[in-house]
């Protein structure tokens, strides 16, 4: 994930007052497995569609 989205990701759940986990659990994931993908160290097909998933979750 590119650090830009990394940031408007994290700057989406601020303005929204919502959780990490929150997201984590919309997302079907655990929360250290999305902060892997918001730090960039999972990058796999899977991970993929997870960004996919988190920028239409927050309309990004």
């Amino acid at each position: 994930m590119s650090e830009d989205l990394s940031i408007r990701v994290r700057s989406e759940l601020y303005k929204r007052k919502m959780k990490h986990k929150e997201l984590a659990e919309i997302l079907g994931v655990s929360g250290p497995y999305l902060s892997d993908i918001l730090n960039g160290k999972r990058t796999g097909p899977k991970a993929q569609e997870h960004v996919r998933h988190i920028k239409k979750v927050l309309c990004l």
